[in-house]
């Protein structure tokens, strides 16, 4: 049986939230079978809680944010995304994660602070089954319409596997990858995925700022670039770092769903806002997807079978 997943023990660490710019303290702790991902904000009187699911994002500008009502205001966890593509990563199931802050902190920009975090911690099995949403047939989103389209889908396929595009007219991107496929079967997600860090360009950082974005960006949280080259002294960590972000930031926000799927991702100039609405689609659509589990002789997706230790190129 494949079974679900939670750490050890508590883990935590600081840092700065990247749009708030405030100091962050974040404790990762174990939970119950079942629990799923579930988000803590205990600097608020009472605590609130917010659980992982495509209805709870409530602002997708420049993140996948979280929003709960309480005492009739709005409560927010923002950028998720990039520990929850951890978790996804390392297979855990069900965490109880404080935020002591409004937003999940930047450390790097990247997904690896996140799962060397997890690592740490040790993860294990729970006696029950994991559940996994299987699709069963295409479902699609799209923003706009011939070549300038954006859109996002997700179809059959017995995986785990994203396929990204992007497009961004920039000198500095254009001399890289512009597009990338990866079958978490068969790649490990943190040696291929996890390392690529969030980008921004100097020529919008007033308009980010002054709109309460970004107040935290810097380049030793994100990859910066002028008008035509990179400005980070140590280059790029992939040769495709760009549009790996966007597919681990996808794993993030697909997590969201609070199930790994099986099937396969494939988008063009995607972000947090269409692959929100793409899970809002999924869900509406009852005949497009199944909740699966795998017990007695069948092993399950490759992607599923994580060892429980290992290094950190070791994830998938």
């Amino acid at each position: 049986m494949l079974k679900q997943r939670t750490l050890r023990k508590p883990v935590s660490t600081t840092g700065v939230g990247l749009h708030t710019g405030e100091k962050i303290r974040l404790v990762v702790h174990p939970a119950t079978a079942d629990n799923g991902i579930v988000f803590e904000r205990t600097d608020c009187d009472p605590v609130v809680q917010i659980a992982a699911h495509p209805e709870a994002v409530g602002d997708t500008r420049l993140s996948s944010c979280l929003i709960a009502q309480s005492a009739g205001r709005d409560v927010r966890v923002s950028t998720v995304e990039h520990l929850m593509s951890a978790l996804a990563g390392l297979g855990v199931d069900n965490a109880r994660i404080e935020v002591h802050g409004p937003e999940i902190p930047i450390l790097d920009g990247s997904a690896a602070p996140f799962v060397y975090l997890l690592q740490s911690a040790g993860i294990v099995e729970q006696d029950r089954p994991k559940r996994f949403v299987r699709i069963r047939r295409p479902v699609e989103v799209r923003d706009g319409e011939g070549s300038n389209a954006k859109w996002a889908r997700l179809e059959p396929y017995e995986g785990f596997k994203l396929t990204f595009s992007i497009s961004f007219d920039h000198p500095a991107v254009d001399q890289t990858g512009q597009s990338a496929s990866v079958d978490f079967g068969k790649v490990p997600f943190a040696k291929e995925i996890a390392r690529a860090r969030t980008f921004g360009f100097m020529q919008d950082v007033e308009n980010l700022r002054s709109n309460g974005l970004a107040l935290g960006g810097s380049m030793d949280n994100a990859i910066v670039m002028d008008e035509f080259r990179i400005l980070n002294s140590d280059g790029l960590r992939y040769a495709d770092e760009f549009v790996k972000h966007k597919i681990l930031d996808a794993v993030g926000d697909l997590y969201l769903l609070g199930r790994p799927i099986i099937g396969a991702y494939l988008a063009h100039r995607s972000g947090h806002a269409l692959n929100n609405r793409l899970l809002r689609a999924l869900l509406a659509d009852a005949d497009a997807w199944e909740t699966v589990t795998f017990a007695g002789v069948d092993p399950g997706p490759d992607f599923a079978r994580l060892p429980l230790t290992g290094s950190l190129a070791g994830a998938w």
